[in-house]
């Protein structure tokens, strides 16, 4: 008898690469395999290559080609854009604080800890709703007039419980008073528009994995002439941003990923939302003590997260995984610590309740089917945790 295929419901921890884009990689790994940055013919095929993503990915965002550097993903991105900003921005003006939210992923949460521990800079923590999202009041009042604020930082939607931020009215408000705003958009590409001129964004930040591209490349937009100083400092790559030789083939395939998710974002937008609003309403019903995490309209379209009492996320994910189902308790990048996730801690849910976080999340190889058999199997699951009884898949 056939074993029934996984069914992935993990996106918001990686995508797979689509074919389209593994085609597109593929040239460039052993026929067009030069340094981007050689003069001879070899080299020079890599560089039409690079160029042409940059002007892609620079298009799709409405961007100057020169506004995009190339990383190596949204770690990467976020340190880059935090140091580089308010590092350059206090040797500029004596701007000594760093606004940011404490439900931002810990690349931004842990790089902006390490400017106050080590390099002397003030951090102010943005309150937050039961939903983790920031009011604009609420930011207003922690900028107050501006000077003193090195750079700000709210991401654009959540990773863990799939709330979406007003980052275009943030940025609006950071510009008026010239504060350098970034917005890490790691979860959002592909699924929400990356117009920085809409965002108003002075920097943002994406990994390519998350939107059906390779992992280890991402992108960050940095708007012309805003004060920077490099983070990855080396060769003269990326016009003296970011040192170190260019992945072509990864960035290529990251164009080539961002093009296609936006050309389909509003289409598949409109067909994950119904299974994303049927995941919530039936799990909300047929499971005692559940609840959801983040917001019930303002989240993305494919994302779906809860916590249970009663119960520790590790069990309900091993018996899913049994029944052929890949899910995940939050954030892909804490799923191995015993410590409660920081932004449940933010958003008020219990210690005792935020072991039993849940998320998953949805992603083009998604049906009906699959939502259908994941709330056929999750219910019982859960009774049979919480009554110490073995779980039978």
């Amino acid at each position: 008898m056939a074993s029934r295929r996984t069914i992935y419901m993990d996106h918001s921890a990686t995508t797979p690469v689509r074919d389209e884009v593994f085609a597109a990689m593929q040239p460039y790994f052993a026929e067009f395999y030069g340094n981007a940055s050689s003069i001879h013919s070899v080299g020079r095929r890599a560089a039409v290559a690079l160029s042409q993503a940059r002007r892609t990915i620079a298009e799709l965002i409405g961007a100057k080609p020169s506004e995009i550097i190339f990383t190596s993903g949204g770690t990467e991105g976020d340190n880059s854009a935090l140091r580089g900003l308010a590092l350059a921005r206090r040797a500029a003006t004596g701007a000594n604080r760093i606004v940011t939210s404490p439900v931002e992923h810990h690349a931004v949460l842990y790089t902006a800890e390490d400017l106050a521990t080590h390099y002397g800079f003030e951090l102010t923590l943005l309150p937050v709703d039961s939903d983790g999202l920031v009011s604009a009041e609420d930011f207003a009042a922690a900028l107050g007039d501006g000077r003193d604020v090195a750079v700000a930082s709210v991401m654009y939607a959540n990773n863990e419980i799939g709330s979406i931020q007003p980052v275009a009215e943030f940025g609006a408000q950071a510009r008026a008073l010239g504060v350098p705003f970034h917005t890490d958009a790691v979860q959002a590409a592909g699924k929400l528009s990356l117009r920085v001129d809409e965002l108003k964004v002075d920097a943002l930040s994406t990994s390519a994995h998350k939107f059906y591209g390779p992992k280890g490349v991402g992108f960050l937009y940095l708007r012309g002439g805003v004060p920077f100083l490099p983070f990855m400092t080396g060769g003269s790559h990326e016009g003296s941003r970011r040192a170190g030789t260019e992945n072509v083939p990864a960035i290529v395939g990251m164009s080539t990923a961002l093009a296609l998710v936006e050309a389909e974002c509003s289409q598949e937008s409109n067909r994950l939302r119904p299974l994303r609003d049927q995941l919530i309403g039936t799990i909300l019903e047929s499971i005692d003590g559940a609840r959801l995490t983040g917001a019930l309209t303002n989240r993305l379209d494919n994302h779906a997260s809860f916590v249970i009492s009663g119960v520790e996320a590790e069990g309900i994910l091993i018996a899913l995984d049994l029944a052929g189902i890949a899910a995940s308790s939050g954030s892909a990048c804490t799923s191995g610590s015993q410590r409660p996730s920081h932004v449940l801690e933010a958003i008020g849910v219990p210690v005792k309740d935020a072991a039993g976080g849940l998320r998953l999340t949805l992603g083009h190889s998604n049906t009906a089917e699959d939502v259908e058999y994941l709330l056929e199997k999750l219910p019982p699951v859960v009774a049979q945790i919480k009554g110490s009884t073995p779980v039978m898949v």
